[in-house]
């Protein structure tokens, strides 16, 4: 009974998470792009989270295929995968609301794009990133299925270690100074307490 409340928690906050990108995604069709690095591993870099998140937990739900991989955490885990999962939301709603209209799922610049250091900006230069750990930790303790589980997180490795060190080079090509001063102030996923 628990697990099925665990797995309840879990698609109520895919759901939110699903809400959340769908506002920025639909704000982000009426930018206009100034420059857009297109490649084709990029689009296969982004779905991989979409299987992770959604497609392989809807199965380990709705079929008995990956119970052979279930494992069992204490109440209290689950409990805590709720609350880092309701932070995770947190993060990704304040990176969406603190980017505005520089918001692109892709690598692009938009028009009138500004360097973003204000808010969960000003200590992490990745928020979405880092909430997308947090879901897939979250989704660990949620969804007690070596499988399912963690397939946020093996899912999303791919599109962060390519992604990120490109939108890194992307921003420095772009803003130059600025956002070299800004990466040595900023951690990359994880807050920068100090200076």
């Amino acid at each position: 009974m628990i697990n099925s409340i665990f797995n309840i928690c879990y698609f109520i906050g895919l759901i939110v998470g699903s809400v959340i990108r769908g506002v920025y995604a639909r704000q982000y069709k009426q930018t206009r792009i100034k420059d857009a690095r297109k490649a084709g591993l990029d689009r296969l870099l982004r779905f991989l989270p979409f299987l992770g998140m959604f497609v392989i937990p809807l199965l380990y739900v709705l079929t008995s295929w990956l119970d052979f991989a279930d494992y069992h955490v204490p109440t209290w885990a689950g409990w805590i995968g709720a609350v880092v999962f309701a932070l995770a939301l947190w993060l990704l709603l304040r990176s969406h609301v603190d980017l505005g209209r520089n918001f692109s799922p892709a690598l692009e610049i938009m028009e009138g794009h500004s360097l973003v250091t204000h808010g969960v900006y000003h200590r992490i230069r990745h928020p979405m990133y880092a909430a997308h750990w947090l879901w897939g930790f979250a989704q660990a303790l949620l969804l007690q299925n070596w499988v399912a589980g963690f397939a946020m997180l093996v899912s999303t490795l791919p599109l962060y270690l390519v992604r990120v060190p490109r939108e890194e080079q992307m921003m420095l090509e772009y803003f130059g100074e600025e956002y070299r001063l800004y990466m040595s102030r900023t951690g990359r996923v994880i807050p920068r307490l100090w200076r």
